[in-house]
């Protein structure tokens, strides 16, 4: 299956930008920072609301900071309440796991008022051009982005919501000034709903009976369980092989995070696209 793929896309891999839906906040400044922090730690489960996706996150915080310069400040965040969320968003019902989001807004205005002055961009300044010491740091301070879990008496570690800021950054600065890291190579994809789903429909993942059946009829799969981590990791796993066969093929590097952001263009391009249910807060 991997074969198949990097021999259809080898010689062009699809570059898609990082903000191509025009969907993000972005003024080259901290408070681009401060609004990629407060949207990566919402950035999850959005399934059960058959109407809600990433794309009303992301526009609706937009919206909100367009309005009101300070509506992340790092006071304001801790005393959001369910409602005053849905009001931020526009969204005229209550949101998948909302206390959990509300927790989150909390702690996260409460750390970064403790630890960086208020502010997510002293975050990443204090990283020295490093993706990996970013990701750390966020696992560090702050608990809701602490994506791990333990499989057949192994921890095993995924961080995609850390992970995910780290490329965000790096994906609106451009690599450019706050977004400049030494070593995005680092950051692998961010394993969520859609990836598995994709890389399954591209032949790469193959899913047991049981798993598909699971996976087809809308089954809820439990948040840890072997299932779960297995398509999570696999997936991972599995992006790093294409990126390793793109070089060895072509001999240009490729991004892990270019090409997440491709399957994931692919996969919500792709409505049709049956994907697993779990409820967790990490993706």
């Amino acid at each position: 299956g991997l074969e198949k793929v990097v021999s259809s896309v080898e010689n062009s891999i699809p570059k898609v930008e990082w903000n191509y839906e025009g969907i993000h906040y972005f003024d080259n400044g901290p408070l681009t920072i401060q609004y990629l922090f407060v949207l990566d730690a919402l950035n999850f489960c959005f399934w059960p609301d058959k109407d809600l996706n990433y794309d009303d996150l992301a526009s609706g915080l937009k919206a909100a900071l367009e309005n009101d310069k300070s509506v992340f400040d790092a006071d304001r965040l801790q005393k959001y309440t369910g409602l005053e969320l849905r009001q931020l968003l526009k969204w005229p019902r209550p949101l998948p796991l909302e206390d959990e989001r509300v927790r989150l807004m909390h702690e996260v205005g409460f750390e970064l008022e403790r630890s960086f002055e208020g502010k997510a961009s002293k975050i990443v300044e204090s990283c020295g051009k490093s993706a990996t010491n970013l990701v750390s740091t966020i696992a560090r301070h702050f608990p809701g982005f602490r994506d791990h879990t333990v499989y057949k008496g192994h921890q095993v570690f995924l961080y995609k919501r850390a992970q995910i800021f780290a490329a965000d950054v790096w994906g609106a600065f451009k690599g450019q000034g706050f977004g400049e890291f030494s070593d995005v190579g680092s950051i692998t994809i961010f394993a969520d709903y859609i990836v598995p789903a994709v890389l399954q429909q591209l032949g790469v993942l193959r899913y047991s009976s049981t798993l598909a059946d699971s996976i087809q009829s809308n089954k809820e799969i439990g948040s840890g369980t072997e299932e779960e981590v297995e398509l999570r990791a696999c997936s991972i796993y599995a992006v790093e092989q294409m990126r390793d066969l793109i070089q060895k093929r072509t001999g240009k590097q490729v991004l892990s995070v270019e090409l997440d952001l491709w399957l994931w263009a692919y996969g919500i391009s792709n409505p049709s696209l049956q994907h697993h249910r779990t409820l967790s807060i990490y993706y």
